[in-house]
């Protein structure tokens, strides 16, 4: 299992992009690769909560990675944390 803990930038459907911290890991089971994490936002707003399919997902160093956003809860009253699953080769 390979692992990122840093800095990224999420850019959603209409081109915004959205800095914050990520949490992903690489998970290979039974045969099945893949990879997610999670993302939390430095800011809040209605469209980090509305995003879906078809984002990237950019890391340091120009790395970048497809992702899904599969779900989001609120950690504090200012801060939310979105679950992404990756699609295609992980970025890190």
């Amino acid at each position: 299992m390979t692992t990122y803990s840093g800095p990224a930038r999420l850019t959603l459907v209409d081109g915004k992009r959205v800095s914050g911290m990520a949490s992903l890991s690489t998970n290979n089971r039974g045969g099945v690769e893949g990879w997610g994490g999670t993302f939390r936002p430095d800011q809040t707003g209605e469209d980090i909560r509305d995003a879906g399919d078809g984002l990237s997902l950019e890391l340091p160093y120009d790395q970048i990675g497809s992702v899904d956003v599969v779900g989001v809860r609120k950690l504090l009253a200012t801060q939310l944390l979105v679950s992404l699953a990756g699609r295609g080769p992980a970025p890190f």
